[in-house]
């Protein structure tokens, strides 16, 4: 590479703080694809491409919030609604999670806002948990590849799931685990306003005031940047998995009878992106080659709520002790339910 062309490189590395490792990482991962299988780039490509686009709209939304709650000065008054009803929140995020229709990584840029108002860790670790596991045209989707009875008995695990991860965070962060939950220079760290704007009562009218307005701008900028960032890695590595990871391949491994399976089921569903309207035949499938009902319902859950692409999203957000809380809650929500599954049929 000639001196001027390094220089250049340089130049626009040194223009991507704090962007750049993900940036890297994703140029990286496109050389290698069009190096080694140019004919699959293109369908790598625009799956990649196509995804971030359909999460562009709730990307928007979480950046919109985000930005207003910061130039405003409202997301301490945000955050201290939620004071005294931590239990009455993770009731109410588990069952709102169950009908938002999101996917795992769809629900991130929602999350960063949540986490970024100062909204309990407990409540957004159940929405978290249970949104991406059902709603209702995946409810009916389910119904009609497996049955009502494993699509209700899933809808009540999402439901469960959400709960039983809510109450142990919140039990944890009472001991003071989960302090300081949002990552350095991540958008859920963007959670105060500074001194130039004060923490007395919000100023909705916020781009009346040219400093509120400036910092309105700032903040939109560099959220969007960030999630839009990570979000295009994840679905780039999404996008991997599915042309060269088929999911059959992956489900081959997981028959069989008893408890073994459905804990094999799950770890080997969690690095799987299992997508809600694809997984519900590709399991009834896997059901038909020997695997159990339980094996099934823990492979479903665990792909959906831990699957590779999502934990980067997460990666990019929070510490390393909620992230291996959120992974962890996810693996023993899917066995924990495969078993219960088990034990019904």
């Amino acid at each position: 590479m000639s001196e001027l062309a390094l220089n250049g490189v340089n130049r626009l590395i040194a223009v991507l703080p704090p962007f750049r490792s993900a940036w890297m990482i994703i140029l990286i991962v496109i050389a290698t694809v069009a190096l080694l299988d140019p004919s699959n780039l293109a369908a790598t490509v625009q799956f990649a491409l196509s995804a971030l686009a359909s999460t562009l709209p709730y990307i928007a939304v979480a950046v919109l919030m985000i930005a207003a709650l910061k130039a405003s000065g409202a997301e301490h008054t945000l955050a201290r609604a939620f004071e005294g009803r931590e239990y009455q929140m993770i009731v109410m995020a588990s069952l709102f999670g169950g009908l938002a229709p999101f996917c795992s990584c769809e629900v991130i840029p929602f999350v960063a806002g949540l986490i970024a108002a100062g909204a309990p860790l407990s409540a957004i670790m159940a929405f978290w948990l249970s949104s991406p596991l059902i709603d209702p045209p995946t409810l009916f989707i389910t119904a009609a590849a497996l049955g009502w009875n494993f699509a209700i008995a899933k809808a009540f695990f999402a439901v469960g799931i959400g709960l039983f991860g809510g109450i142990v965070v919140a039990v944890l962060n009472h001991g003071g685990m989960f302090a300081s939950p949002a990552k350095p220079g991540s958008v859920a760290a963007q959670c105060g306003c500074g001194p130039a704007l004060g923490d007395n009562k919000p100023v909705w009218k916020f781009w009346s005031e040219q400093t509120r307005l400036v910092e309105f701008k700032s903040a939109f900028l560099h959220n969007a940047l960030f999630l839009i960032k990570w979000l295009s890695l994840a679905y780039l590595l999404e996008a991997l998995l599915i042309h060269y990871v088929p999911a059959k391949m992956i489900g081959s491994v997981v028959g069989g009878e008893g408890v073994l399976p459905i804990v094999i089921s799950a770890l080997v569903g969690a690095p799987a992106y299992l997508n809600s309207y694809v997984a519900p035949p590709l399991v009834a499938g896997l059901m038909e080659q020997g695997m159990s009902p339980g094996a099934g319902m823990a492979f479903m859950i665990a792909g959906a709520v831990s699957c590779i692409p999502a934990m980067v999203g997460v990666w990019s957000l929070v510490r390393l002790p909620v992230f291996a809380a959120y992974v962890l809650l996810g693996l023993i929500g899917a066995v924990l339910s495969g078993l219960v599954f088990m034990w019904i049929v």
